[in-house]
């Protein structure tokens, strides 16, 4: 597995390429964020890495640009630890986050966390409902991990959006609390009173809804959590 680490610390490079490579992982290193999408395409790492805090464009820029392009994992490292500044990473498509300092077995325990989720091999509870499961015109392939519009464009999701989405898909019409998302997109690898979830609903929404602000799929039930109003059906994938 290769992972792509962007920090303009020098200590902190070494340090997280040799925590890195000590677990296996291939390791590509970038000081700032005018060598990502090159480094990107060319690649094609299986995580980034990416410091929050950096000369000229930030980590958060960069997360909101590479979003919009790729699916690929993205775990945010920052020295500030406020509450908000994780959730405006996480709005930003970061699939996880970090302060510094940081424990290198953490680090490395949320890199495989997030590597099985967006792999599909954690034991997260969303069901196999087959190949393409579609809903209100769109079409969600579980296997390929791809979202496709009603007007036949694919729509990129992060590891952590696509996970919510098939936890929805797969339990239609369920009232399902927020303790319930995180066990069925997350496994429980997220901390007590995690608001991660009404962060990617809001993603979520912003990419499905006609009106996100007055959502028709993913409905807010009140002192219940959420339920996806949709009805689904099982679809062949198109060759």
């Amino acid at each position: 597995m290769r992972i792509l680490v962007v920090d303009d610390v020098a200590d902190i490079q070494v340090l997280l390429v040799a925590v890195l490579q000590r677990a296996g992982f291939e390791v590509i290193e970038a000081a700032d964020g005018t060598t990502v999408e090159s480094w990107v395409e060319d690649a094609r790492p299986d995580l980034i890495i990416l410091d929050l805090m950096m000369p000229g464009e930030d980590g958060l820029s960069i997360c909101r640009r590479l979003r919009a392009d790729t699916a690929i994992p993205i775990i945010m490292l920052t020295a500030l630890g406020e509450e908000t500044d994780r959730i405006v990473g996480l709005e930003m498509g970061a699939d996880d986050y970090l302060a510094k300092p940081f424990n290198p077995r953490e680090l490395l325990a949320r890199i495989k966390a997030v590597l099985r989720r967006a792999k599909g091999r954690s034991d997260t509870g969303v069901a196999d409902g087959g190949p393409v499961l579609g809903f209100a015109g769109w079409r969600l392939n579980v296997e390929k991990r791809e979202l496709q519009s009603p007007d036949s464009v694919m729509v990129p999701l992060s590891g952590g959006e696509f996970d919510l989405l098939a936890a929805f898909v797969t339990h239609p019409g369920r009232v399902l609390s927020r303790d319930q998302l995180l066990d069925l997109a997350r496994g429980r690898e997220a901390q007590p009173f995690d608001r991660s979830i009404d962060v990617q609903v809001s993603r979520l929404r912003r990419k499905i809804e006609v009106d996100p602000r007055q959502p028709a799929l993913i409905k807010t039930v009140r002192g219940g959590g959420y339920m996806f109003s949709s009805s689904v059906d099982r679809q062949e994938e198109r060759r």
